[in-house]
């Protein structure tokens, strides 16, 4: 049985470094056995289906593969369509009253507890806040992702240590959802 994976790279393209042009991802991908590869914008999304492993494994493939290939390691978190779409579904902010901006998912490699964020103090960042989900922290910043102060504190590495996370806004988690969809 194929699935369709979403494949979130951390990371690329960002400020002229680290650079893995979407035509080479597509060729990697599908040298690595998989089928219907496409990516998504320049900042390292791609969509592929396989029939064969998970999600960790997948990641770790892809991850090794474009060491190998482009000569500096990168991030690499897999996802299934049916948890994209469950993402979308457990937002916990009105996300189709907001703009695209406003609302941020960060998908995490491993399941995250509160205890990991008790040190930030959530009122003082009013009106943004944040939510976990199942391996995501949702996050509402009414002033968009550049200019929010909370974003920076959920950032620190105190916070995401030991963990792989890298962050999309709305338009990027709803169309991913589509892209893997049936």
């Amino acid at each position: 049985m194929t699935t369709k994976y979403a494949a979130l790279l951390r990371g690329i393209n960002v400020g002229g470094s680290r650079k893995v042009p979407m035509a080479d991802l597509r060729a990697l991908l599908t040298s690595l056995g998989h089928d219907a590869v496409r990516t998504h914008l320049q900042s390292g999304q791609a969509v592929f289906a396989s029939a064969r492993g998970d999600e960790d494994s997948l990641a770790a493939e892809l991850a090794a593969a474009i060491e190998q290939r482009f000569g500096f390691p990168v991030d690499v978190i897999v996802r299934d369509h049916a948890y994209l779409k469950g993402v979308v579904e457990a937002c916990p902010f009105p996300a189709a009253e907001l703009e695209a901006k406003q609302v941020h998912v960060t998908y995490f490699s491993a399941p995250v507890d509160a205890d990991r964020f008790a040190a930030i103090d959530a009122p003082a960042f009013h009106p943004e806040e944040f939510r976990l989900g199942d391996r995501v922290l949702y996050l509402y910043a009414p002033d968009g992702l550049g200019r929010s102060k909370l974003a920076e504190a959920l950032a620190k590495p105190r916070v995401t240590k030991g963990l792989v996370a890298t962050s999309r806004n709305w338009n990027t988690v709803t169309k991913l959802v589509e892209l893997t969809g049936p």
